[in-house]
Order: C-alpha cells, then structure tokens, then sequence
C-alpha cells in the first residue's frame, strides 16, 4: 500500500526559492507556459480540487509530490492568487507569449500606414487592458467607468505617441521608424497599468505580515507594486520589439523577402515569439511576486495600525500582480 503525501509542503508558495532570480525564473517559465492555454475546464477543475483538498488536509489518493506541484501550476495559471476566481483565457500569463506575438508581430509588420497604427494599437492596448484587469493585485472591485477612463486614456496615449514618433521620424533611415511601435507601447504601459490599478492607488492593497496574515491596506505598498509591474513590462516588450526590427531591415533587402513580401509578417511573427518565450518569464522574474517593504515606509497611520495588530512586525508583504 502507497504512503499518503505528508501535509507538510507548502504550495501557497512557489516551487523554487524566490528570494534569488533563478528561483524566480523557473517559477515564472512554468507559470507562463503556453501550454497551459490549452487545458481544459476538466483538468483545471481537478487542479483546483487537488490544492483546495491538500489546503484543507483531506488526501488525494496516489497523490506524489510531483502531481502535486504540477496541480498547483496549474491552479496558479488559471484562478487568480488573491480572489481565487477563474482568470479571463487571455489575460492569463500563459496566454501572454501567443497573443503578443501575434499582435507585436503584426505591429513591427504594420507601422507605415496611419490606419495601420492606429489599428493594431488600438488592438495592442484593448488586449493590455484585459491582461492588466485580470492579473490586478488585491480583491478590491473596479468600475465600468475607471476601466473605460483607463482603456481610452492609454489607447489615446499610445496612439497619440505611435504617430507623434511615426511623422518625427519620416524623413530619418526605415530602421528608426520600426522602433517607433516600442516607444509607444511603453509609453501606454507608464498609462495603463496606473490607470487600470488606480483603485489601488486610491484605496491601497492588501499587506500581510511573513505568515499571511492580513495586516492592513496601503497606498505606498501599491505604488511600488505598480512600478515593478510597469518596468517588468517594458522589459518584457524590450526584446521582442527591439531585435526582429533589426533582423527584419536587413532581410528585406535581400533577395528572398523580395520575392516572397507575404512572408514578412509570418518572420516577424516568429521571431517575436521566439523573444517572448524567455523574455516574458525573465522579466515576470525581475521583482519577486511576494514583494516586501520596510513597516517605516508605510503611511503613518498604516505603521499604527499594523503595530497594534502585530508588535513586531519590521517587513510587510504584498501581491505585486502581473
């Protein structure tokens, strides 16, 4: 008869140490395999149930820690961290490389045209809104109103900047104007994720001393969340906007893009995927998940608050979202 899986391993955190970058990109490249967009609502379900029963202490029979961990994946992959929700298909971080790669490379392809730009990132930043939604940090609701202010503002934004660039750059080498779908996806990110997160600027998100234990909300916690994730996500774009510009110029003068153009958009495609395969997690990885800062930095009132729940507490945590 096979031993029972001990209740001893803890699956609220990740499988690797998170406290070094190694740790956190093997955590983020299982948590941003694309393979995961493909399972099914049966074997998420079965996920769910294998950690919800293991948090709970009832045993899966034949349970190994393997299977274990691979349902805790799993999990992560598809319900949100903080509302254990099941996450929108594409605003999941497995759905990240497939989508941005279509849509990136379709980008890069498409940026002589006006109605091309302001098409694909229209496209770009209404996929970013979702992604930004659904990978929010805290439980906290957000409005119709604050989600539209913030799609039209980073859309505006991104647009405004695609073309502002694009007429800049007119009369400079065709290289230059390739980058300019970069510039302006980073300049929606500087827009977006604020915007799509301000309830949490507004209100705060959850701190939690070293066990989990909720201690409090605050604004300065959502602050430094917000800038990891936005510097997180322009590197992420970095590579994938940056380095199939330059394979591209040069391909397209030679002899084979001239005689097939059709296949420019499937290259750039290709090559974008390639770069967001390791940029995505690498990047997801730059900050860890479970973020921390000093008691001190915290709002006044915040500090008096977590010292009258916990005396001793120097270090509070946070979920820094996606």
């Amino acid at each position: 008869m096979s031993q029972e899986l001990p209740f001893n391993i803890d699956i609220k955190e990740p499988q690797w140490d998170q406290s070094t970058f190694e740790g956190r990109a093997k955590h983020f490249f299982t948590v941003t395999d694309p393979r995961n967009v493909l399972l099914g609502p049966k074997v998420l379900e079965e996920a769910k149930n294998i950690v919800q029963n293991y948090r709970k202490g009832i045993p899966t029979p034949g349970l190994t820690e393997d299977q274990l961990w691979r349902a805790k994946y799993i999990y992560d992959s598809a319900f949100h961290p903080d509302t254990g929700e099941k996450m929108i298909l594409i605003g999941r971080m497995s759905a990240q490389v497939p989508m941005n790669m279509t849509i990136t490379g379709c980008m890069l392809t498409f940026f002589r045209t006006t109605p091309a730009v302001i098409f694909w990132q229209w496209v770009n930043q209404s996929f970013n809104a979702i992604v930004n939604y659904t990978n929010r940090s805290g439980d906290a609701p957000i409005t119709t109103s604050q989600l539209g202010t913030a799609y039209v503002s980073a859309t505006t934004g991104a647009v405004v900047t695609a073309l502002g660039l694009k007429s800049l750059t007119k009369h400079l080498p065709s290289l230059v104007g390739r980058f300019v779908p970069f510039a302006a996806v980073a300049a929606a990110n500087c827009i977006n994720i604020p915007l799509m997160r301000q309830r949490e600027l507004k209100y705060g998100i959850p701190i939690t001393d070293e066990n989990g234990n909720r201690l409090g909300e605050s604004t300065k916690a959502a602050q430094q969340a917000i800038a990891q994730v936005v510097v997180s996500r322009i590197g992420m774009a970095a590579p994938a906007m940056a380095i199939p510009p330059v394979i591209m110029n040069a391909l397209e003068k030679r002899a084979f893009l001239k005689r097939y153009p059709w296949m420019n958009a499937p290259l750039q495609v290709g090559l974008v995927g390639f770069c967001l395969v390791f940029a995505t997690p690498l990047c997801c990885a730059l900050f860890p998940q479970k973020s921390s800062m000093s008691l001190s930095r915290l709002e006044p009132e915040v500090q008096a608050e977590v010292l009258k729940k916990s005396p001793d507490t120097k270090i509070v945590y946070f979920n820094k979202g996606l």
